[in-house]
């Protein structure tokens, strides 16, 4: 057996980061930027209103209050997208909406809510102080200001930032391709009769669902059936259409193996047992250039292998600085026993606040530990990282992968 970190520095040495595209901006949120862009126009591009009201020069309105009301001469309407023709004189007043450029003479905007129409004036019941309201040109950026750093991963905001500085596309890494495929001529598709010694391919769905998680686009390859030259066919049209292939079944010591047979003649691969319980078995290498992940069979273990190797290379590959879950201290809601056995064990658990108000988060078992038991992986919020030796007792504090948190690190 070797260590989990050797496993996955192993792999993250070997990914190959993914080139650089450009892309519209409608499809790049999630990713990462392969250059700085800064600001070539103040933004905003004119100084505007912030709040519906009336353009004024601040110095007509001293002095008003709800008792002692100023009363002005309104001379013109300026909406959002219109700009202005007349500017504010002395004891004038334009009535502005929220986002519209301000007119020449104005240098406050009272908010509509301290005024009163009556006809061509307007009454003013609060004064007003130069600046008030107004939002000056360049006042989020000026021009040459640093907006967007390179490794950035867009985020909504963001492409609202670069659509402001009229960019329609932006230069990311690009999004991973990855093809996801169980082996296996025991699997049966949803809507299929079961046989006797036949299973529903659950595996698949599930590990589609992880890979689109780590914003990947996702290509169905199906069930590959326990036949060299389908499944050789099959995973070299993988390799040779997308970026990574993730695959399911087939990589433990079985007579049976199929893939595994397929991927020694193929592929350079690593068949390691990995000092862990769940997801001891996995086979990782590389066919035509392209990563190839061979995930155990065991609907848990596939998960938690997905979750410990495939998904921090999938991101790296990406781009992504970012790529573990974050490990939280938690209280062992019960005792957590194990047998001493050179693995570190993850077991499947919830987390609910302790009822003593300290804050802490109180640990236990999703439901059974068994590798084949996904409605426990489905319940879970995290795994509990248990180190070789007799285990833990209730009230130890534990270490919790939170697989219900994005990557911290």
């Amino acid at each position: 057996m070797i260590p989990l970190e050797e496993a996955l520095n192993q792999i993250l040495a070997t990914v190959p980061r993914l080139p650089a595209v450009a892309v519209p901006l409608n499809e790049a949120l999630g990713l990462v930027t392969t250059e700085a862009l800064a600001a070539t126009e103040p933004i905003p591009p004119f100084a505007n209103t912030g709040v519906d009201g009336y353009a004024v020069q601040a110095t007509d309105t001293a002095g008003a209050t709800a008792e002692s009301p100023v009363r002005l001469r309104v001379v013109d309407e300026l909406p959002a997208g219109k700009a202005p023709t007349v500017p504010v004189g002395p004891g004038e007043a334009i009535r502005i909406m929220t986002g519209a450029p301000v007119p020449e003479g104005c240098d406050a905007i009272v908010m509509v809510e301290d005024t009163s129409a009556e006809g061509d004036f307007v009454t003013i019941r609060r004064a007003a102080k130069a600046g008030d309201h107004v939002r000056p040109a360049g006042g989020d950026l000026e021009v040459g200001d640093p907006a967007i750093a390179a490794g950035s991963v867009l985020g909504p905001a963001h492409l609202g930032v670069v659509a402001s500085l009229g960019h329609s596309a932006v230069n990311v890494v690009r999004r991973a391709r990855v093809a996801v495929m169980s082996t296996g001529d025991e699997l049966v598709q949803a809507g299929e009769p079961l046989r006797i010694g036949q299973i529903r391919d659950s595996n698949r769905p599930m590990l589609m669902a992880l890979v689109a998680q780590t914003g990947c686009e996702v290509v169905d390859f199906g069930v590959g059936v326990d036949d060299e030259a389908i499944i050789t066919e099959r995973l070299q049209k993988a390799a040779a259409s997308c970026d990574a292939v993730v695959t399911s079944g087939g990589v433990s010591m079985g007579d049976y193996d199929v893939i595994k047979a397929v991927l020694g003649r193929i592929a350079e691969m690593n068949w390691w047992q990995i000092a862990i319980r769940p997801a001891k078995p996995l086979a990782f290498g590389m066919l035509s250039g392209v990563p190839v992940f061979g995930l155990p069979g065991n609907p848990v273990s596939s998960h938690v292998s997905y979750e410990l190797f495939a998904r921090p290379a999938l991101l790296q590959m990406m781009g992504q600085s970012k790529r573990f879950r974050p490990v939280t201290p938690a209280v062992a809601g019960h005792d957590m026993r194990r047998r001493v056995d050179g693995k570190l064990h993850l077991n499947r658990v919830t987390l609910r606040p302790a009822e003593d108000g300290s804050g802490r988060q109180v640990a236990t078992d999703a439901g059974g530990q068994a590798s084949n038991v996904l409605s426990a992986m489905a319940l879970s919020d995290g795994l509990v990282l248990i180190p070789d030796g007799q285990g833990v007792s209730a009230g130890d504090e534990v270490s919790v992968m939170r697989l219900d948190l994005p990557a911290d690190h």
